[in-house]
């Protein structure tokens, strides 16, 4: 069975309803970045940060995974599928995807501020000032801000590495050290990328355009797969 991996970002929750960053109308127009995704905002305004991720968490709520999600998650039936994403979204797991690696943390879990280890499913709940962890620490999302390390980044590259087929869903590719997977995937093996819009990256691989929307994008990448089986 070969191995699939798959590298998703924003745009492969779009069509879910779930507004991505960067692009026009996303998030980035109504909030500064710095103010609501790094620990410098977070030091000078926790209430603010805390109210940004659970509106982001009330929103996941009620999102529904989308034809690109069950699209992968079929996928598994034909490919050992391991989906590296660097989306915060609960969405490939509802979908029913089994091996996920979640680069920039999860919006369901919460970590403690004091103790590195304290990491808990949170669901859809707020996290409030004063909710602590049992060693007296603030609580805040499992989230990795802006300018902090990536811990998952070590095993993404070693995901990326055994790979026979490396594909990319709705992600610019100029986010690093994500957009950099690309380039640890064996020499010869076939590279897709999915994405409504022009790719414009410093890519170095030859790779197959799927100019759709996740859902059909995964739908056509479905078809071309076919052939490796």
């Amino acid at each position: 069975m070969k191995h699939l991996v798959v590298l998703t970002g924003a745009g492969m929750s779009a069509e879910s309803g779930i507004r991505t960053f960067r692009d026009q109308g996303g998030l980035w127009e109504s909030y500064d970045v710095m103010e609501v995704a790094s620990y410098d905002g977070w030091l000078k305004n926790k209430e603010l940060v805390l109210r940004f991720y659970n509106e982001r968490r009330h929103q996941l709520k009620t999102a529904k995974p989308n034809a690109g999600h069950k699209g992968l998650a079929a996928l598994e039936k034909k490919f050992k599928v391991s989906i590296v994403t660097q989306n915060v979204d609960n969405l490939h797991e509802r979908a029913g995807s089994s091996n996920i690696l979640h680069l920039h943390g999860e919006l369901t879990k919460a970590r403690s501020i004091k103790d590195s280890d304290y990491i808990i499913d949170l669901g859809y709940k707020d996290i409030n000032l004063g909710d602590k962890c049992p060693k007296g620490g603030q609580l805040r999302p499992h989230i990795v801000w802006f300018g902090e390390a990536v811990p998952a980044m070590e095993e993404a590259v070693e995901i990326a590495a055994r790979a026979d087929i490396f594909v990319v869903i709705g992600t610019s590719l100029n986010v690093y050290p994500a957009a950099g997977l690309i380039d640890y995937a064996p020499p010869k093996v076939p590279v897709y990328l999915i994405d409504p819009n022009p790719v414009t990256s410093s890519v170095r691989r030859k790779y197959i355009f799927i100019q759709e929307k996740a859902g059909k994008g995964v739908e056509i990448l479905t078809e071309k797969l076919l052939e490796y089986e």
